[in-house]
């Protein structure tokens, strides 16, 4: 397996990021879900191949467990909004000083800038704010949502995937870690641009 060996942890989220850590786990990574204490988000379609544990983030004993954990991990997988990890004190610029070598991935809604970065959305509000939702279906009808498969899984999780994979070849180069950001935004140009 071309993964095999790799230690990923990935916080519990929604579709994107489960979906993305099962293909990592599918290729051999060793996947590691951190879960909310009391609280099993995740279908369980997108758990293969995953051993999993629960801790509150939201305390100190979780965050230190965390913390330990990602020093010795390849990866980070994380679904939150801007500014959520760096509030518990666990965000890229900590984890990484821990391990130069952490692959700190972040998947959003909108990405970790520009003026929705800090607003919640759904697949159909990423696909329909692209335009993209605008051209699927029959003409002089309502567009058709292509459920969550478009943004959440095509533009998020599989990206994110493909983020993770550059960032461990780039890592054999230069023995150094990045951060990753991507998210379901399919339209990038909202990132950089004034209110509508």
């Amino acid at each position: 397996m071309a993964l095999r060996g790799v230690r990923v942890l990935e916080l519990a989220g929604l579709a994107p990021g489960p979906f993305c850590g099962m293909i990592l786990a599918d290729f051999g990574a060793e996947v590691v879900l951190v879960d909310r204490l009391g609280s099993v988000n995740h279908p369980s379609h997108l758990a293969r191949g995953k051993r999993s544990l629960a801790l509150d983030l939201k305390r100190s004993p979780g965050a230190a467990v965390l913390r330990r954990m990602c020093a010795r991990a390849d990866v980070l997988l994380e679904p939150f909004r801007c500014g959520v990890m760096e509030k518990l004190q666990l965000g890229p610029e900590t984890l990484q000083q821990d391990n130069p070598k952490l692959i700190y991935a972040r998947l959003s809604g909108f990405g970790q800038s520009g003026i929705f970065s800090k607003v919640a959305g759904h697949d159909i509000n990423y696909v329909a704010l692209s335009g993209v939702l605008s051209k699927i279906g029959r003409s002089g009808e309502n567009p058709y949502p292509p459920l969550n498969l478009l943004a959440d899984f095509g533009g998020g999780g599989l990206m994110c995937t493909l983020g993770i994979l550059l960032a461990l070849f780039e890592r054999t180069r230069s023995g150094l870690g990045q951060v990753i950001d991507a998210n379901m935004d399919l339209d990038l140009s909202l990132r950089n641009s004034p209110a509508r």
